[in-house]
């Protein structure tokens, strides 16, 4: 009896610590006091103000409506592509000031990929998230002009890496005086052209201390294809995404398009906006009953 008791504690332990979700503390995030999940969502890259706009309207109709803290994502510029020919965007200045309209209007946060330390420094003049692609999460010089910034900075954890590793990025931010971090799993690699998500990294990476994101669009890529174009399996971002929320990850990222096919970037990886109202419910009721 004393072994089943203790085991009981353990469990509800275990639920206190990691299904209660942390919501990051940023300046225009909503329902930040309830107990949903948060979610990072947006097209891939910003290919005109116009499908910004709409992409950034839409999804914040959805999650206002289900009460889902939102931070609005795209990147203004893409560095990591397979083939130079593939699109990386419509100029820094144009992009960036896109994004700040988003913020400003919308009254939403707004997080963007930044390659370099002068990225980092350009960047958080117009976003309120700094993002650290997975390749460059080992880029000491980029993490610590990220938290010299004061902005929150999200490290996508790299393909290459354990959970284990990922709080000596973090320490990187932290050692400049800038606590704010979220940590993002986004899959390992597993042979030349997969990735797999080992879930027994969310509550070891939340274990260091901050919010904890399950990207559900990158998990799923296809990387190092002989076309030179990364593939993906959008088809199972909701499977993904329902064993996130099980596990009790803190926040999801989904990057989205209102039509993938015609997408400049990543298009086999998106989910289409249409599919994301539905999605978000069931992702929300089951965040309500493992409460």
């Amino acid at each position: 009896m004393k072994d089943q008791a203790g085991a009981s504690r353990q469990i509800c332990s275990w639920y206190d610590t990691y299904l209660r979700p942390v919501i990051p503390n940023i300046t225009r995030i909503k329902f930040a006091g309830g107990n949903n999940f948060f979610l990072i969502a947006g097209p891939c890259v910003v290919e005109s103000e116009e499908l910004v706009m709409n992409t950034a309207k839409e999804i914040l109709r959805i999650t206002t409506s289900l009460q889902i803290p939102f931070i609005f994502k795209s990147s203004y510029r893409k560095a990591n592509r397979s083939k130079g020919s593939s699109f990386t965007g419509i100029g820094d200045e144009k992009a960036l000031n896109i994004l700040k309209r988003v913020g400003d209007e919308l009254q939403v946060p707004v997080v963007t990929d930044v390659h370099s330390p002068e990225e980092a420094t350009l960047a958080a003049g117009f976003v309120d998230v700094l993002q650290i692609p997975a390749f460059l999460c080992r880029q000491t010089d980029l993490l610590h002009a990220a938290g010299k910034t004061g902005k929150w900075v999200n490290i996508k954890k790299g393909q290459f890496l354990s959970p284990e590793q990922m709080q000596f990025a973090a320490e990187k931010i932290t050692e400049t005086g800038n606590k704010n971090v979220m940590l993002t799993e986004r899959g390992t690699t597993f042979g030349y052209s997969d990735l797999v998500v080992d879930f027994r990294g969310i509550p070891i990476m939340q274990q260091f201390g901050f919010p904890v994101v399950l990207d559900c669009t990158h998990s799923l890529q296809k990387p190092n294809q002989s076309s030179g174009v990364t593939g993906g399996m959008p088809q199972m971002i909701e499977t993904i995404a329902k064993a996130g929320i099980a596990v009790g990850v803190d926040g999801l990222f989904i990057e989205t398009h209102p039509d993938p096919s015609k997408a400049l970037s990543d298009g086999a990886n998106m989910l289409a906006l249409p599919s994301l109202g539905e999605l978000l419910l069931r992702l929300s009721r089951i965040r309500s009953a493992i409460l």
